[in-house]
């Protein structure tokens, strides 16, 4: 595979090469829109030729606002054509959280596309120029349909140097402030080549992308298929998900932990798990019925199936296992661009998110904290020097937050946040992330918080899984006692969960509780909580069960 010296010269070289192979599939009210590498590029030149023309200058800040779609990747291609940086910005964001965006990145321009609700995000953007993609119902200023239909001068195409900016990327933030995040050219080339030593697709892959395009790992996909010729397809929503993946079959599939556990329940309330266990003891059926169940997933090319963003549980990895799937955990970060640790084929040391990758340095500060070097550290945070030298060590490590330790083989594995523990009334330290990763074994939970500073002991805050929410009062208490009771005799009497709270509605994105990656935003949790916190304690039920 070539070495390109940026993302822009893979697409040039794609574009020259293989210019009628469809490079974008995007599904539109149930018919499938596909662009060739031809057609991307006749409209993202168009794209950068109105950027300049409406009065850009090169280094200048274009945000993107869109749901992963054809018009993202366009969007992202075109501002590097324009010689201008990317402020990728999450569609979950509320407006005022938009507006902040925007207006700390400096953002001059911004290009909206597939959205769930433009109308109510729409306040939060200032008063700068909008290109509407028509395609999503997205009507603004300047329409992109209208632009690659305009006579504009054709765009003078420079390769950028590696030390220019490529983007910036904020943040989801599971404290609540978005910090922007500067890559350079150099960053994203040196990422992908490392990407490249580790994994062997085929020629020109197929590949699905769902996760949030702004977040780094999705963003390294993007970039790294972008270099193999690679084919992409999207989901048009939630709905359509399991029919757009079963379609595509792609030959890389990156998931968090949740989308595991909901591709799990799916299979168990069509086959359950008694019925499951009996077909796959019998030889005649199984490697056929194993074949059939990857297909119905969307993985059947797949060669490599990765998890990331937060631990899956062992029990998850073995069911899947099981089924002939095998999830690879891996570990990275948006100020390390995701170059860390992996697990890689054929070494797979489940429990652990593997070995650190080809030029990566590491070592565990005194506080057991990890510490990442390579040759993709972030350039530092936006406008907050003082953050950014607060985040690298004397010896130039970036401090990643992170507890861990390494086995004898050499594998890392995660313990817990630093900023995630908490003390006992005694000063007792309980890292809860270890405690909650055993909880939710009990399929009847979906989510877990475990909280509790200043108190004896800690509480365990859980939402209900399906399963969970068709179950009887008593059958679920019974099952969550059994199963703290259980995990309190493998814990130190400081950690012994004294208290269960069930919430009835889920922590989503919508709610704010959870990070656009799905992460738990702790902080907001115990803030929503805390004034509970000792009632809850001193309640004589084990189990109780709050009305959101």
């Amino acid at each position: 595979m070539p070495l390109f010296s940026s993302p822009l010269e893979a697409f040039l070289h794609w574009e020259k090469v293989i210019p009628d192979q469809t490079f974008l599939i995007q599904p539109i009210d149930g018919k499938l829109k596909t662009y060739s590498y031809k057609n991307t590029g006749f409209e993202i030149r168009k794209i950068a030729s109105k950027l300049k023309k409406i009065g850009l200058e090169k280094g200048n800040h274009v945000a993107i606002l869109s749901k992963n779609c054809a018009h993202w990747m366009m969007s992202d291609l075109a501002i590097m054509m324009a010689e201008l940086v990317s402020i990728p910005i999450y569609t979950s964001l509320t407006a005022n959280a938009v507006e902040q965006v925007l207006n700390h990145s400096e953002s001059k321009a911004i290009i909206i596309g597939k959205l769930d609700d433009y109308s109510t995000i729409k306040k939060g953007i200032p008063n700068i120029p909008k290109i509407g993609i028509e395609l999503y119902g997205i009507k603004e200023e300047y329409s992109w349909e209208k632009i690659i239909g305009e006579q504009i001068p054709e765009i003078t195409i420079k390769l950028p140097n590696p030390s220019d900016t490529h983007t910036i990327i904020y943040t989801s933030g599971t404290s609540g402030d978005p910090k922007g995040v500067i890559h350079s050219v150099e960053n994203i080339v040196n990422s992908i080549q490392t990407v490249q030593k580790i994994i062997n697709l085929p020629k020109k892959p197929r590949l699905f992308s769902y996760l949030p395009l702004v977040h780094v790992a999705e963003r390294l996909i993007w970039t790294y298929g972008l270099t193999m010729g690679a084919q992409f397809s999207y989901p048009e929503n939630l709905l359509t998900f399991a029919k757009d993946l079963q379609r595509t079959q792609p030959h890389a599939f990156f998931a968090v932990p949740r989308i595991w556990t909901k591709f799990q329940e799916i299979v168990l309330s069509k086959i359950p798990q008694k019925r499951l266990n009996w077909i796959l003891k019998i030889p005649i059926i199984n490697n056929f019925f194993k074949v059939k169940l990857k297909q119905k997933l969307g993985l059947k090319h797949a060669e490599i199936m990765i998890s990331g963003a937060a631990p899956v549980s062992l029990e998850v990895i073995n069911w899947y296992k099981n089924i002939d799937i095998e999830i690879f955990q891996i570990y990275g970060m948006t100020e390390d661009c995701c170059i860390s640790h992996f697990n890689i084929p054929p070494n797979n040391k489940i429990g652990t998110v593997g070995k650190p990758l080809p030029g990566v340095k590491t070592k565990i500060s005194d506080e057991g904290e990890i510490c990442i070097k390579n040759n993709c550290l972030m350039k530092g945070y936006y406008k907050k020097p003082e953050l950014t030298k607060n985040t690298f060590d004397q010896e130039g490590y970036l401090k990643t937050g992170d507890k861990g330790k390494y086995d004898e083989e050499g594998n890392l594995t995660i313990t817990g946040r630093i900023k995630d523990q908490f003390k006992t009334d005694k000063g007792k330290y309980i890292s809860p992330s270890g405690i909650e990763l055993e909880l939710i074994k009990n399929t009847n939970i979906e989510q877990a918080c475990v909280v509790g500073s200043g108190l004896p002991n800690p509480i365990a805050l859980v939402t209900l899984s399906e399963l969970g929410n068709t179950s009887s009062f008593s059958a679920l208490s019974n099952s969550l006692i059994n199963s703290v009771s259980d995990l309190n005799n493998r814990l130190e009497k400081h950690e012994k969960i004294k208290k269960v709270v069930v919430f009835k509605d889920q922590w989503t994105i919508e709610n704010n509780f959870l990070t656009p990656t799905l992460k738990l935003k702790r902080n907001l949790i115990e803030l929503d909580n805390e004034h509970n916190y000792l009632t809850w304690y001193h309640d004589e039920k084990m189990v109780m069960f709050k009305n959101n």
